[in-house]
C-alpha cells in the first residue's frame, strides 16, 4: 500500500514540475518570439519556401551567424521534447511530441506575421523548431519517461519477464546387455545340389568298385618245373 502510495506521489510531483517547467519555458518562447521588432520593420519578409531561409544562412550570414540563427531555433523547440513526453500518454508518445511542436510553432509563426511589428513567418524556423524538439526527445525525453515509467507503474507487465527453461528430461535407463546370437551361415540354394551329386557320385564309386576287383589281371602261375 505505502509503495502504491509513493509511486503516485512519485508520478504527481514530476508532472506538476514537468509541467510548471513547460509554462515558464512557454513565456519565455513568447517573449523571444512575440516581442515587436521595430528595427527589422520593413525588412523582415514571410518565407513560405522550405529550405530558403538556411540557404540564406549559409550565403550571407558568417559562420557565427548561421549557428546562432539555426541553434537558436532548434534549442527553442528542444524543450518540446523533453518535457511533454512526462505529460503525454506512452502511447505513439513521439507523435504525440511531433505534432504538438508543430502546431504550437506553426501558431506561434503565424502569430509573427500577422500582428507582431517587425516580424514575419517563416516555415523553416517551424521545420527547425520541430526538428529540435524531436532530438530533444531522442537524446533526453524518452530515457526520463523510462526512467519515470519503471519507477511508477506497478504493473506486472512492465517487469522484464525471464522465460522459464523447460526442465531437463531424465536420462534413458540402459537396456541390459544380452548375449550375441551366433552368427548363422546363409543358407544357399545350391546345398541340396551339391549333397544329391555326392551322393549319387557315391554310389557310382561303390558300384565300380566290385566291378573292378572282379575283372582285375589274374597273377601268373608258373608252368615251367623245377630246374634241377
Amino acid at each position: 500500500m505505502r509503495r502504491s502510495w509513493g509511486r503516485a506521489l512519485l508520478l504527481g510531483l514530476t508532472m506538476v514540475v514537468a509541467f510548471l517547467l513547460l509554462v515558464a519555458f512557454s513565456a519565455v518562447l513568447a517573449k523571444l518570439t512575440l516581442t515587436p521588432s521595430p528595427a527589422s520593420d520593413g525588412l523582415a519578409g514571410s518565407n513560405l519556401r522550405p529550405g530558403h531561409s538556411l540557404r540564406q544562412y549559409a550565403e550571407e550570414y558568417t559562420f557565427l551567424g548561421a549557428c546562432k540563427q539555426a541553434g537558436g531555433n532548434l534549442l527553442l523547440g528542444a524543450p518540446f521534447g523533453v518535457l511533454l513526453p512526462l505529460l503525454v500518454p506512452r502511447r505513439m508518445r513521439l507523435v504525440r511530441v511531433f505534432l504538438v511542436t508543430l502546431l504550437v510553432m506553426s501558431l506561434v509563426e503565424l502569430a509573427q506575421g500577422a500582428v507582431i511589428e517587425g516580424r514575419a513567418f517563416d516555415v523553416d524556423d517551424v521545420i527547425l523548431n520541430t526538428t529540435g524538439a524531436l532530438l530533444g526527445y531522442a537524446f533526453l525525453g524518452r530515457r526520463l519517461s523510462r526512467s519515470l515509467r519503471r519507477r511508477t507503474d506497478p504493473r506486472p507487465s512492465r517487469v522484464r519477464r525471464v522465460r522459464k527453461r523447460p526442465a531437463a528430461r531424465p536420462a534413458p535407463e540402459p537396456e541390459p546387455a544380452t548375449e550375441p546370437e551366433p552368427a548363422r551361415e546363409p543358407e544357399t540354394a545350391t546345398e541340396p545340389a551339391t549333397a544329391g551329386r555326392l551322393a549319387r557320385l557315391r554310389a557310382r564309386t561303390a558300384r565300380a568298385l566290385p566291378a573292378r576287383r572282379g575283372t582285375g589281371p589274374k597273377p601268373k602261375t608258373d608252368l615251367s618245373g623245377p630246374t634241377t
